[in-house]
C-alpha cells in the first residue's frame, strides 16, 4: 500500500495540499512586520526572539507533532552554538558556512542519541534525553576547545559569502530573518507533508500504526534528528548574534525553557510556539531588572497560563476560530 492511502487511513484531519488561506496571511504579515521590526526595536533584541522561535518551532516538531517529550533540547541548541562559533573563529568560515556546520554536528548528534533514546518511552525516554545532554554539557565544560567556564568569546561575524559583512545590526538581522524563517517554512512543510501525517497517527495511536505496517521507530528517529538539526540552526545563528558560546546555551534549564515556551504558546500548533517564545524572550529582557525574581514571575505567568490556557494561548485561539493555526 502507498504510504499516501496509509496516510489517508489512520490521519485524514490535516490537509497537506496546499497553504490555507489564513496560514499565507499570517505568515505574510508576519513577514512584513519583522521586516519592520528592527526600525522600532533594538535589533539585537529581536535577533534573539527569532532565534528562540526558531528552537521553540524545533522543539515543537517533536514533542507536539511527534508526541517525543525530550528534557535534553539544550544539548543540539547549545551543542551548535559551540561548533558554529569555533568554526568561525578557529576555521575562519564564513557565517553561512559556520552556521551550517553548526545545524549539522546538531543533526548527527541528534542522530546519535535519539537512536538509543527512542528504545524508551514516555517518562523513560524523558530521562534518556536529559541524561545525554548532561554528558554534553559535562564536554562543553571540561573540553578545551569550548573554553570551559569562559566559553567561546569575541566569535566574529564575518562576511556573508565572503561579500557582505554582518557587522552591521541591520546587515545580520536580515540575515537572521532568512535563516529563521526559512526555518520555520520549512517545519510548517514538513508538518504539513504525508511524513507529518504519519507522525500525528503515531502519536495518536501508536499500536495501529504499527499494525498498518510503518516503521514507527524510523519515523520517531527521522524526526528527532529533524528536530535536532532545526533545534541546531537557531542555536549556531544565535552564537553569531551575540558572538559568544556558552554554557548557558547547553545548561538542562535551557531545556525547560523550551518546553515552558512551547506549552505556553500552544503544543501542536504552528504559531504556538513562535508566540510562547516571544513571550518568554520579552519578559527575560524587560524583566531584568528584577534580578532573580523573573523566574518567580516566569512560574506564575505560566501557571496562570496552565489555568486559564490548558491548550496555550494559540491553541485555545484556534478552538475558539474552529481553525489550525
Amino acid at each position: 500500500m502507498a504510504m499516501q492511502d496509509k496516510t489517508t487511513d489512520i490521519a485524514p484531519v490535516v490537509q497537506t495540499a496546499g497553504m490555507p488561506a489564513l496560514h499565507k496571511a499570517i505568515f505574510a504579515v508576519m513577514l512584513a512586520a519583522l521586516i519592520a521590526l528592527p526600525f522600532f526595536v533594538y535589533p539585537v533584541f529581536a535577533m534573539k526572539v527569532m532565534c528562540f522561535a526558531l528552537f521553540a518551532a524545533a522543539f515543537n516538531l517533536l514533542l507536539g507533532f511527534g508526541g517525543l517529550l525530550s528534557f535534553g533540547h539544550a544539548a543540539y541548541f547549545g551543542g551548535a552554538s559551540y561548533v558554529a562559533a569555533h568554526a568561525a573563529k578557529v576555521w575562519g568560515l564564513t557565517p553561512e558556512l559556520s552556521v551550517l556546520c553548526g545545524a549539522a554536528a546538531a543533526g548527527v548528534l541528534g542522530l546519535a542519541i535519539g537512536s538509543l533514546a527512542i528504545r524508551r518511552q514516555g517518562i523513560y525516554f524523558a530521562m534518556v534525553t536529559l541524561a545525554f545532554a548532561q554528558m554534553v554539557y559535562f564536554v562543553a565544560l571540561q573540553a578545551e576547545f569550548t573554553g570551559g567556564e569562559d566559553g567561546i568569546q569575541s566569535v566574529p561575524r564575518g562576511d556573508l559569502f565572503g561579500l557582505i559583512p554582518l557587522a552591521d545590526n541591520i546587515a545580520l538581522y536580515f540575515f537572521v530573518l532568512v535563516v529563521t524563517f526559512g526555518g520555520i517554512l520549512m517545519l510548517y512543510r514538513i508538518v504539513h507533508s504525508p511524513f507529518g501525517q504519519v507522525l500525528k497517527a503515531i502519536r495518536e495511536n501508536e499500536p495501529r500504526a504499527i499494525s498498518l505496517g510503518y516503521d514507527v521507530n524510523r519515523y520517531k528517529l527521522i524526526v528527532f534528528t529533524l528536530s535536532a538539526t532545526m533545534a541546531g540552526l537557531a542555536g549556531a545563528t544565535k552564537s553569531q548574534v551575540f558572538q559568544l558560546a556558552s554554557l548557558t546555551d547547553v545548561h538542562w534549564s535551557m531545556s525547560g525553557e523550551v518546553v515552558l515556551m512551547t506549552l505556553l504558546g500552544g503544543m501542536g500548533t504552528i504559531f504556538g510556539p513562535l508566540v510562547g517564545a516571544a513571550m518568554i524572550v520579552t519578559m527575560q529582557n524587560y524583566l531584568a531588572t528584577f534580578g532573580a525574581w523573573v523566574t518567580v514571575i516566569q512560574g506564575v505567568i505560566f501557571v496562570i497560563g496552565v489555568l486559564v490556557f490548558r491548550e496555550g494561548i494559540i491553541g485555545v485561539l484556534s478552538r475558539w476560530l474552529k481553525r489550525p493555526l
